[in-house]
């Protein structure tokens, strides 16, 4: 399986448990790692054959602005299924970092989801 990784995504949301938390949008940065099968692309240097980072990472940071969760792992899940429904893409990761979450270090959530999982969820 062909992977593309989308690095260090700088993008905001309404996220947090507490209610100070609900005031305003936080910073987040998010890494997506998109698994798929680039074998058609290989031969065509077409981008309809392989997957857009632009249009993903558009589609990420608007989805994160918009939302408003109250934990990162249910933003996660939400940004694997935005993209799992929008482009052809098999396995989904996402690594969302919070950096003011904590003083002095970075909280961060990793999940990585297929397809198939994600319908058993």
């Amino acid at each position: 399986m062909d992977k593309v990784r989308i690095e260090r995504l700088e993008t905001q949301a309404v996220i947090g448990v507490y209610e100070f938390e609900h005031d305003g949008p936080q910073p987040l940065i998010i890494d997506l790692e998109l698994e798929t099968d680039f074998s058609r692309a290989f031969r065509s240097d077409d981008l309809n054959d392989a997957l857009d980072y632009d249009a993903i990472s558009q589609a990420v940071r608007a989805f994160c602005e918009a939302s408003r969760y109250a934990l990162l792992e249910a933003l996660a899940g939400g940004i694997i299924r935005l993209i799992q429904d929008d482009f052809k893409v098999d396995r989904v990761g996402v690594l969302i970092r919070k950096p003011q979450a904590l003083k002095g270090a970075v909280a961060s959530v990793w999940c990585q989801r297929t397809r198939e999982e994600m319908r058993q969820s």
